[in-house]
Parts: structure tokens; C-alpha cells; sequence
């Protein structure tokens, strides 16, 4: 009787290469063979990794039953996952080296933790990696492969690495061969309430709501990576990093839904993020910023703001001393697991409250700002990490738009960071000024698709029965209005008189003739609308009460955004106002291009509290 699917951890050891497994012809496999195959890394919600070879005719289908016959487990009712899509019989869009998730369907998830069982003997003499390789094949990464193979020598040699007992999550010094410490490599399944955790904070699955319940379990690597290549030229200093396969005994293995700790340590394969360890002094938390130059808060910054950080504390600011008397001190972010959520979150910035934040932009900076380009760093991110979901982008050409336009109207960096932070000290968690433009923003979309659909409907009904069999069109569909009351859009219509909390602005104001205390006036009247939003609870449209034919109708429509089965089903609703990633492509556009324009009555109002403010410390401060 084959073990169930999610059975103890002895059954967690995450084994090797089983490419061949089905074949015993393998290792006489001819090099034309072999380049028609791609290297893929299978990771199990429960942290095992399985190294395959895809095959020109493999799906979906035979990949699982791969993982069947080589763990002894059931995979029907599992879903081999890659980012946003669930695979299917294409796998075309695999590249090599590619790391996929085998994840339990919804209906057939336990409460016991996640585990796999490998079975057979030797199956790590299928491995033919080393112990350590990077995942993917960019120029981004040239830099780190010295790095790798100075590892690669010590770990050969019998240099172990050392845990790192501090934070939540498992992490590794890696060293050379001189017993440096060189890297630092963070396990996927080694992070906080994933199945593998070594710090006891153990509590589901891969691919499930983590810390942040915008962030999944698993998936803070990818992200550390993310960071490094969106850090252009290196302006804000972030350590090169990369995302690895690598093997070794140290890593953590728990038994069951307890955690416990396997006894005898053996090899284990893990997908990891790998970051350069950089020598340095002290953190931010243990060292005054009195001393930290305008110039490295503002690149950090602006970094956070672009990747809408949310866990940027002192901690994560490593703090270098200059060498000699007249240098200046370097800082180093790090730990970015947490940066690109799927919706937008409560950020957390430390230097928000810094002097050097409320220091205006140089003209530096601010060209720098200018010149970014979220659509092209969008596409990047896409070619060199394919897993990351739409959702996560789309929070970064949205941030990074909001950086651009706020920084072209002159504010600072604090006050940029203050827009994007939700309020503290009331009961009830109220959106942030960047989430009420936001809102704002998807309410204009949803009234110019009930327009659209009116319009449509107007004109469909001069079209008879008669004329459409004539003409060999369809029948004009007959959606009832009363869906369209509950796809209305969740926010509600109060303190507004169910018209725009924003509204458009006058022709005087786009032609700029109004000054800016009429304009701030204006703009507070309609941000500060009290009572505007309805509770967290009630803010997630439900499609329960649609049937599968009136679904297909909105869609085609055009009203609702495309709703297609992904593995972004399996994700909980979670508190937030805003989401992003249920919009169709011709709404986002549309969303992009509203959002612009109801971002200049909010920069008025920020500024005019501004204003109205004491003198802000760091605009009569020298650095």
C-alpha cells in the first residue's frame, strides 16, 4: 500500500537527480539527447527537492508520475505549480533549471504538516550537480561565480558552514577556504512557518500565507533576488545575490507537524537564496544615524519605496566604518524576503522618521528617479526569475510610478514614506493615502465599465432577433442587471454622495491656475471624507453567486476581470484594501493611467500638512 502523500519526515530527506530513473538506457544517453533536455528542481510543500531532466515529450502528467514512482506517493490530486500558473500538458515555458512546486489541490490539504517519502536505494548517485549550483543563467550573476566555486572548494574540503542563531527564519554562513565567511544561504523551506523551520516557528505548508500574509511561504528567495537585480548599477548597495540548489548536511529536516529534529544528519538538497556576506561593523540598531550620509538613506529608500519593503528595520542596515579619518561610513541593506508583496501592505520604513529622509532629493537623485523604468524592469524580472507572480509586479510599476510623480512634485522622502504607511492608534486599521488614490482609482474603473456596458446595451438593442440571424451574429446577450449591484465595487458610497472621492480636477487646475492652497483645500474636502470605507471584512468581491454561463458573459464583457483557474486560488482572502491582480490587462492600463491623475490632489494635501507642520528638522540640518 503506497505511503500517503503527507507522511512523517524521516520521508523528508530531500534526495537527488532521478532523471533516468524510468530509464535504464540513461547514462548511455548520447550529448544531442541530453540537449533537448532541460534541468528542473521539483520542490515538495514539505522542502524535499528532486533534480529531473524535462524531455521534449514530458507534461505535466509524466513528471508527476516521475515523482510517484521515485517517492512511492499518490500525486493525483496534487498541482505542479510554477508562480502564477498551475502546468498543465505545455511546459514549454519551463526554462533550465527552473525550480516548480508540487502542491496538494485545495479539497485534499490536511492539517498535518506536508511530507514526501522517498524511496529506493542510492538515489543520490543520480546527482550528477555539484553541491552547489545557481538556478537560472544570467550576466546579472557573472559576479558571484568566483564566489560560488571558492564555496564549492571549502564545502569539498570539509569546511562546515555555520548556522546563524539570530531571526526567525534558518540561515548558513557559508566560508572559503580560509574559514571566512563569504555567503550567507537562507533555505526556503527553512523560513518562519514553513515545514522545516529549525527556530520552531513551524505551521504550514509551502506556497501558503507566511509572515505576511501578502508574502508566501517559500517564496522570500526569489525576492532577496528580485532586490539585487532591481538595485540598478548598484545605487543602493545591495550584496549580489542569486537563487541556488545546494546540498549539504547542515540544513534542518523536522519530523512531522511538531517540528522535532531529525538525529542523524544526512545530505539534503534545498533551494536557497544565496547573498554575498559583506564584512562590516554594526547595524543600524547599534550605531546613531546621525552619522549616515543623506546620500545612502535616500538610495535605500528609494529602493524600498520602488519594491514596497515591508520590513525594513534597523537590522537589516549593516553599517561599515570608513577606513581612514576622512571617509564616510557605507551602508548595506539586506534581507529584502519581504519586499514586492501580491497586494499592497503596511510598509515598514526605519528611516522614515530619519533626518536625512526630510533632506529634498538632489538633482542626482532625482534623474535618477526619472529614468527608471518599471515596465522594462517588470520585463526583466519575468525573463530572469519566471516563477514571480503578476501580482508582485504589478506592485512595482505601481510604486515606482508613485515614487516618479511624487518625487516630480517635490516631495521628500519621508513624506513619500508617509503616504505609503497606514495611520497607528485607531481601532479600526484605516488605508493608507496611497491606498485611498488607489481606491479611488479602481472606483473610476468600475463606474467606466458600467458606462461601457450601458453603452453597449443601448446600442445592441437596436439589433432585433431577426437582423442578428441575418447578419450570422449572435444573439445579443441578456446579462440581468442585478449582477452588476453585486459586482459593485466593494468600497461603498458613503460620506462620498456616491459620487468619486477624488474628483476630477476643473479645467483651472490641470491649467494650473488655481494656487496651492486652493488646491490643498480641495483635496482634503475629499480625502478626509470620514466613514469613506467599509471594514477590511467586506471589502472582497464574492463570485458564489454566480453562475458558471453569467461568470463567462462578464467576463467577455469586459466588466469583470478575466477569471481563470491559477494557482493564485489557493491564496485566502487577507487583509487588505488594495489588490491589483484582478484585473484584466486592458483594466490595468486604464487603472495606470486614472491612478496618474488622482495622485496631484493627494501630493497637494500631503504637502499642506506639510506645511501647516513645524519646520522639519533635516531641511535646516547639515549631513
Amino acid at each position: 500500500m503506497p505511503t500517503k502523500l503527507e507522511s512523517p519526515v524521516k520521508t523528508q530527506m530531500a534526495v537527488g537527480l532521478v532523471s533516468g530513473l524510468l530509464n535504464g538506457e540513461c547514462r548511455k544517453s548520447t550529448r544531442g539527447i541530453l540537449a533537448r533536455r532541460r534541468r528542473v528542481f521539483v520542490q515538495t510543500e514539505a522542502g524535499c527537492v528532486l533534480g529531473m531532466e524535462l524531455e521534449r515529450g514530458d507534461n505535466a502528467d509524466t513528471v508527476k508520475r516521475k515523482l510517484q514512482l521515485a517517492l512511492n506517493v499518490p500525486t493525483d490530486h496534487s498541482s505542479l505549480t510554477f508562480g502564477d500558473r498551475i502546468l498543465n500538458n505545455d511546459l514549454s515555458a519551463i526554462r533550465n533549471h527552473s525550480p516548480l512546486l508540487l502542491a496538494r489541490n485545495v479539497m485534499h490539504r490536511s492539517s498535518s504538516t506536508p511530507c514526501l517519502s522517498p524511496t529506493g536505494k542510492n538515489l543520490q548517485q543520480w546527482d550528477r550537480s555539484g553541491p552547489l549550483e545557481i538556478l537560472g543563467c544570467s550576466k546579472y550573476f557573472a559576479s558571484i561565480d568566483e564566489l560560488i566555486k571558492d564555496i564549492v572548494v571549502a564545502i569539498k574540503k570539509g569546511i562546515e558552514p555555520i548556522p546563524v542563531h539570530s531571526g526567525l527564519g534558518g540561515a548558513y554562513y557559508f566560508r572559503n577556504i580560509r574559514g571566512e565567511s563569504v555567503a550567507i544561504v537562507k533555505p526556503t523551506d527553512e523560513e518562519p512557518y514553513a515545514p522545516n523551520n529549525p527556530k520552531g516557528f513551524v505551521g504550514t505548508s509551502l506556497g501558503q500565507p507566511g509572515l505576511k500574509h501578502s508574502v508566501r511561504v517559500g517564496e522570500t528567495g526569489f525576492r532577496e533576488v528580485a532586490a539585487y537585480l532591481l538595485d540598478l548599477n548598484h545605487y543602493a548597495n545591495v550584496p549580489p545575490t542569486v537563487l541556488v540548489k545546494v546540498t549539504h548536511s547542515i540544513f534542518n529536516v523536522n519530523y512531522g507537524v511538531n517540528g522535532d529534529k531529525i538525529q542523524q544528519k544526512k545530505k539534503v538538497c534545498k533551494i536557497a537564496s544565496l547573498q554575498q556576506f559583506i564584512p562590516h561593523d554594526f547595524d543600524a540598531g547599534d550605531y546613531g544615524n546621525s552619522r549616515f550620509p543623506v546620500a545612502c538613506v535616500h538610495r535605500i529608500g528609494i529602493l524600498d519605496v520602488r519594491i514596497f519593503n515591508t520590513d525594513r528595520h534597523a537590522g537589516n542596515i549593516l553599517v561599515k566604518m570608513p577606513d581612514g579619518e576622512f571617509g564616510q561610513v557605507e551602508l548595506i541593506p539586506i534581507d529584502h524576503g519581504l519586499c514586492l508583496p501580491e497586494h499592497l501592505e503596511d510598509p515598514y520604513f526605519e528611516w522614515i522618521h530619519w533626518p536625512q529622509a526630510s533632506v529634498p532629493f538632489s538633482e542626482d537623485e532625482l534623474e535618477y528617479i526619472k529614468n527608471l523604468d518599471p515596465i522594462h524592469d517588470s520585463e526583466m524580472l519575468k525573463m530572469e526569475l519566471p516563477m514571480i507572480r503578476e501580482a508582485c509586479l504589478r506592485v512595482l510599476i505601481l510604486s515606482t510610478i508613485f515614487l516618479q510623480e511624487a518625487a516630480a512634485f517635490g516631495l521628500c522622502l519621508a513624506e513619500i514614506g508617509e503616504m505609503m504607511s497606514r495611520e497607528f492608534g485607531s481601532k479600526e486599521e484605516k488605508p493608507s493615502e496611497l491606498e485611498v488614490v488607489c481606491l479611488e482609482t479602481r472606483r473610476m474603473i468600475e463606474d467606466l465599465n458600467m458606462s461601457n456596458f450601458v453603452a453597449e446595451e443601448d446600442n445592441d438593442a437596436f439589433l432585433s432577433d431577426i437582423e442578428c440571424d441575418k447578419a450570422g451574429l449572435d444573439h445579443p446577450p441578456h446579462i440581468p442587471s442585478f449582477l452588476f449591484k453585486q459586482f459593485s465595487y466593494p468600497f461603498g458610497t458613503e460620506g462620498a454622495n456616491s459620487h468619486y472621492l477624488l474628483p476630477k480636477l476643473d479645467e483651472s487646475l490641470v491649467e494650473g491656475n488655481v494656487d496651492l492652497g486652493t488646491r490643498a483645500v480641495r483635496a482634503e474636502r475629499v480625502i478626509n471624507q470620514p466613514n469613506w470605507y467599509k471594514p477590511v471584512s467586506k471589502l472582497s468581491m464574492s463570485l458564489k453567486k454566480l453562475n458558471v454561463d453569467e461568470t463567462g458573459q462578464l467576463q467577455r464583457m469586459g466588466t469583470l476581470p478575466g477569471i481563470r483557474r491559477s494557482a493564485n486560488d489557493q491564496l485566502p482572502t487577507s487583509t487588505s484594501f488594495v489588490k491589483l491582480a484582478d484585473m484584466c490587462e486592458e483594466e490595468w492600463v486604464l487603472f495606470l493611467e486614472k491612478f496618474r491623475e488622482l495622485l496631484y490632489p493627494a501630493f497637494s494635501k500631503r504637502r499642506s500638512t506639510t506645511i501647516g507642520q513645524r519646520r522639519r528638522l533635516g531641511t535646516s540640518c547639515t549631513f
